[in-house]
């Protein structure tokens, strides 16, 4: 239960200041789309999902290279009949970034939905293997985990990429497949094994257990977990866009 966990005061404190600080910037970015919508319509929720976990970072990413993309910029460019400039001014590795929390968003809300059902419903774990295939919890939880991220990543990828492809619906829903499926599960890749050290290791050194899904040490170390998912779907996403599969955004 999450009363018995008790966390170093300096853990506690460093838990909120920086859920506190994602969600600042959160709704800073939620208040840009809003008044400068994305030309990509989905990513008017990829950079305020984003900027829960990735802070400074992601609101520095959107003012360098978010506001290139806007509706605004695209119309101007097309009056003049040039190229929009998030395509003329963006380099290749923030293209990339780009694309990557792209995925990341998906994961994030996934990965939310999925632990707060799980905690709130215990029986849902049960459904995905806790006490038959898995004796830790988590592990179940990681299954719904992936099935919802995996579910959200497909209608993000789709809206992206149907529009700039021109695509019918079922050659659209094999595209965003391709070009969401690897890009996904190398993020997952990054997120469970960070979760897996802190839970498994730094927490029970510090606590003597793992943190529970109710208390801000759980979704601190979720931000963390989501920055090293960040990085290890960064090459996937390189060779992914790289190749045609995914688009440049």
């Amino acid at each position: 239960m999450s009363a018995a966990f008790a966390a170093p005061g300096w853990l506690h404190a460093l838990s909120v200041a920086s859920l506190l600080l994602g969600g600042a910037c959160s709704l800073l970015l939620s208040v840009q789309v809003i008044r400068h919508p994305q030309h990509m319509t989905v990513m008017n929720v990829v950079w305020p999902v984003c900027a829960l976990f990735g802070t400074l970072a992601v609101v520095w990413a959107y003012f360098r290279y978010g506001r290139l993309a806007t509706m605004e910029a695209h119309h101007h460019a097309m009056e003049r009949d040039e190229k929009p400039p998030n395509m003329t001014r963006t380099p290749f590795p923030a293209m990339v970034g780009k694309g990557a929390l792209h995925c990341g968003s998906g994961c994030m809300l996934g990965d939310v939905a999925a632990e707060w059902l799980a905690f709130l419903m215990p029986a849902v774990a049960v459904w995905f293997g806790w006490h038959s295939l898995f004796e830790e919890k988590m592990y179940a939880v990681w299954v719904l985990d992936f099935v919802f991220a995996y579910a959200l990543g497909i209608v993000f990828q789709y809206y992206a990429i149907v529009p700039m492809r021109c695509l019918s619906p079922g050659k659209g829903l094999v595209a965003a497949v391709k070009a969401e499926t690897l890009s996904l599960i190398s993020w997952q890749v990054g997120m469970y094994g960070l979760m897996a050290l802190v839970q498994f290791r730094i927490y029970p050194a510090l606590t003597g257990q793992s943190a529970p899904v109710n208390t801000v040490e759980f979704w601190f170390a979720m931000q963390i977990a989501m920055v090293a998912g960040f990085l290890t779907s960064y090459p996937v996403n390189w060779w992914l866009i790289g190749s045609g599969i995914k688009e440049r955004m």
